[in-house]
């Protein structure tokens, strides 16, 4: 939370945060790839390995112009896996999302075990 009287600093306008469940803590060095569906060819805007609270703040800076449309976050969590010691059913998670009001922020978590992962629209 920011301090009374202190603006919130800028973020961007896509962010992530990936939770190891099994481990019970946050998913360092998952590799993330921010595309955006251009006609029917995906184009990587960034990409970015996630820091010891399991955050990737440089996926996007943080005067990105969003547009409208729709996006794709994949998260490679096979080398992640590998990474610690864990077996791991899926190699990459692929998060589609449809971005309707570029004013907004969206926030994309990932709750990630070897057997099995869930998202939604964070905060």
């Amino acid at each position: 939370c920011a301090a009374k009287g202190l603006e919130r600093m800028a973020r961007p306008p896509i962010t992530s945060h990936v939770l190891d469940t099994a481990l019970g803590r946050p998913a360092q060095g998952v590799m993330i790839t921010l595309a955006v569906l251009t006609g029917s060819e995906w184009s990587v805007l960034g990409k970015a390995k996630t820091n010891s609270d399991g955050r990737a703040p440089e996926l996007l800076p943080a005067d990105y112009k969003l547009q409208p449309g729709v996006y794709k976050c994949t998260f490679e969590t096979g080398a992640y896996f590998e990474a610690t010691g864990q077996k791991g059913f899926y190699p990459e998670v692929p998060v589609i999302f449809e971005v309707a009001d570029a004013s907004e922020h969206y926030h994309i978590p990932l709750l990630l075990s070897p057997f099995g992962y869930s998202t939604y629209r964070g905060s």
